[in-house]
């Protein structure tokens, strides 16, 4: 018969007190509890890696190549289904839609709180608060009309756009509502290009961070982005640090430490699985999300990770690059010592797993038949 940790035992005791349940009830709640933890116990020597891979490719192979927006957030497009599972499985280091889950601190719990944190989270660029430019093309320079209430919105000073444009060779003068620039050493051929790089100057705001959308998440409310900069974002007032995530994996593990990225490699992973309606045990993504972090940084799975970083050289032949693997160990002088699946396999060996994990001696009792046989 199976023990049940005594953690487990403490906290549905706990729960039994606590919801105050009958003593028959009591009793039947923990042999159900000894049945189920019974059935998540693997035998000894299983081959778990091999059931890991096998739940996790088989549902993957039924997801759509799609993206998907968050419901209600005025279309911000994520990257989801297989795309977005190749992305964190290949430990890239930039997805394709970063974003963040903004939570709020309780002095924050209002519509017009939580949207004045949005506006400070957004970057800002001039392009925000222009409402119209003219090239000047006898002058070489370009007139643009300020939108003073969006500037007034955004808590910039007309005057402040002389300090805060800097360009390299434009000269900016702002006068009432109207913002002149113009190169020092004027030039026909790019003035064109000085409208581009004038739009696209960084006001205020976390740069890369080019939309905000605030919901209601149950009782409270949250900003969803579109970019992300965790550690600009932790510094804005009113923000709660200890909730706030990323779906940047990397940005995770700098900011917050390895631990987070690999709860964040298993959150990500879950919910890319679970919103196609694909079930999958998390144990599988925890032991994948290890593998990925075990070592202090996260390591993708593929050749330049995990495969291609296995200690058998036969293992790492067998996945990719075989010719590369084998010469490279030749030189070295590696050994090989079979002790896992792959390369026990390739040399048809009983492989490591289950029985074949283990060398049984014992002493074969002598039969009738064989004493006769003897004696014959």
């Amino acid at each position: 018969m199976v023990e049940v940790p005594f953690k487990i035992m403490k906290e549905m005791e706990d729960y039994i007190k606590k919801q105050k349940i009958p003593e028959n009830k009591a009793k039947q709640i923990m042999e159900n509890l000894k049945k189920i933890y019974e059935n998540t116990i693997y035998d000894p020597d299983e081959p778990i890696g091999v059931v890991a891979a096998q739940s996790l490719s088989e549902p993957t192979t039924q997801m759509t190549m799609r993206t998907y927006h968050f419901a209600g957030t005025a279309g911000i497009q994520v990257t989801l289904g297989l795309p977005r599972l190749l992305e964190i499985f290949d430990a890239r280091r930039e997805p394709k839609t970063p974003t963040m889950t903004i939570y709020l601190t309780k002095d924050c719990q209002s519509d017009e709180a939580a949207k004045k944190v949005a506006e400070e989270i957004k970057e800002i660029k001039v392009k925000d608060v222009v409402i119209s430019s003219v090239i000047n093309l006898t002058d070489l320079e370009i007139k643009c009309k300020l939108n003073m209430k969006e500037m007034k919105r955004f808590a910039v000073e007309a005057k402040e756009l002389e300090e805060k444009v800097k360009l390299r060779n434009v000269k900016i003068a702002v006068e009432g509502d109207e913002m002149v620039a113009s190169y020092k050493k004027p030039d026909i051929k790019d003035i064109f290009k000085l409208k581009y790089r004038l739009f696209e100057t960084y006001l205020k705001g976390i740069k890369g961070v080019t939309q905000t959308v605030v919901n209601k998440d149950g009782n409270e409310w949250v900003i969803n982005t579109l970019g992300s900069d965790l550690q600009k974002a932790f510094k804005v007032p009113g923000v709660d640090p200890t909730r706030t995530v990323s779906n940047n994996i990397f940005e995770v593990q700098e900011v917050l430490g390895v631990e987070a990225g690999r709860n964040i490699i298993m959150k990500q992973a879950m919910y890319t699985i679970e919103e196609q309606g694909l079930g999958i045990d998390v144990r599988y993504l925890m032991l994948l999300a290890d593998l990925m972090t075990v070592d202090g940084q996260i390591k993708a799975i593929g050749r330049y990770g995990i495969a291609g970083q296995k200690i058998s050289v036969l293992a790492r032949a067998a996945f990719e690059e075989t010719r590369k693997h084998i010469i490279r160990a030749a030189v070295r002088g590696e050994i090989d010592e079979l002790k896992g699946v792959v390369e026990n396999i390739m040399v048809n060996q009983v492989i490591p797993v289950g029985t074949g994990a283990y060398e049984l001696i014992g002493k074969i009792p002598e039969t009738s038949t064989a004493k006769k046989a003897e004696k014959e």
